[in-house]
């Protein structure tokens, strides 16, 4: 008998945490019926400082199911890359998989990833989903594709687009993952980054079960940016450039200013133009400051040494 570990990240998930073990329990069923080898679930449940009763939910499922559904409550919200890396810290199956518990994961799909990750002919580490079609707001769409040809560009690593985070890994892959410690992790960069074969599964998404999302435009924004900076030093070279080029023409125009004082008695008068120039320059160097800044502030969360999460609670 092989076991295969599901961590589930859940922030106020109190609707959908049992309607999502009922559906993967269904799941098993058919997986063990279909194969020779027998597949042993192992439930994680990692409560993210959720306010309401779903840490309730847990106790109760764990209750009843002790042999195979646990948890880990954290003492606070620490958002949900903490909670992969708790998952995949405490995760000790045969094979590992990160699903989300509103059901857009489609627990279906395990049968898929087992058959491909068994397949000596393929030999394949990991298996992971693409969404095809999903309805979600224009702003939205637009937004996500314009970030995975951005983040692309800017980084070696290459990310596909439409790539979710539900994957199936072998030991091997997430024992490569566990070697990662930094305190800013972006999953998906960190999935692409340690290679290994990997398959991708498409299919079309899904509506929540239950429940309503709790990524804001805004966090899915500040999210995208803490990407970028995480898998590429782009951004540090366009503030050099854009420093340099702005040095380059303030030389230009001083030789200018300076030539046309000589040669024809001198420059032309009013504070207009000197206050823009004094503005251009000193917005060049914020805006160069803040990039750098943003780097600075990584590098001080990375050498502070702080735990990503803190457990509160964990059966």
């Amino acid at each position: 008998m092989k076991t295969i570990s599901l961590i589930v990240p859940c922030f106020n998930e109190e609707p959908t945490v049992e309607l999502f073990y009922d559906t993967t329990e269904t799941v098993f069923e058919k997986l063990n019926a279909s194969h020779t080898e027998q597949y042993h679930p192992d439930y994680l449940f990692i409560n993210d400082g959720s306010a309401d009763k779903t840490l309730d939910v847990m106790r109760k499922l764990n209750a009843a199911h002790p042999d195979e559904v646990h948890y880990i409550s954290f003492s606070r919200n620490f958002g949900k890359e903490s909670a992969f890396a708790a998952g995949l810290a405490n995760a000790h199956g045969d094979y590992v998989a990160v699903m989300d518990v509103d059901l857009q994961d489609p627990p279906e799909l395990l049968l898929q990833m087992v058959d491909i990750l068994e397949d000596p002919d393929q030999d394949y580490d990991v298996v992971g989903c693409v969404q095809t079609s999903r309805k979600q707001n224009p702003i939205r769409a637009f937004l996500s594709a314009s970030f995975y040809k951005i983040i692309n560009k800017m980084s070696k690593v290459q990310m596909k687009q439409n790539v979710r985070d539900y994957r199936l890994m072998s030991r091997k892959y997430v024992d490569a993952i566990l070697q990662l410690p930094e305190y800013n992790r972006f999953s998906k960069g960190l999935f692409s980054w340690v290679g290994f074969k990997t398959k991708y599964l498409e299919y079309e998404g899904v509506p929540r079960a239950a429940g309503e999302t709790s990524w804001s435009l805004i966090q899915l924004f500040e999210y995208s940016m803490e990407a970028i900076v995480d898998f590429s030093d782009v951004p540090l070279k366009m503030a050099t450039f854009v420093g340099g080029l702005t040095f380059v023409l303030s030389i230009i125009g001083l030789f200018f200013v300076v030539i046309r004082a000589l040669f024809f008695g001198g420059s032309v008068n009013g504070w207009a133009s000197m206050v823009s120039i004094i503005l251009f320059l000193s917005g060049v160097q914020l805006f160069s400051l803040g990039i750098l800044g943003t780097y600075v502030g990584k590098i001080y969360l990375e050498t502070k040494h702080r735990p990503k999460f803190v457990i509160a609670e964990k059966r």
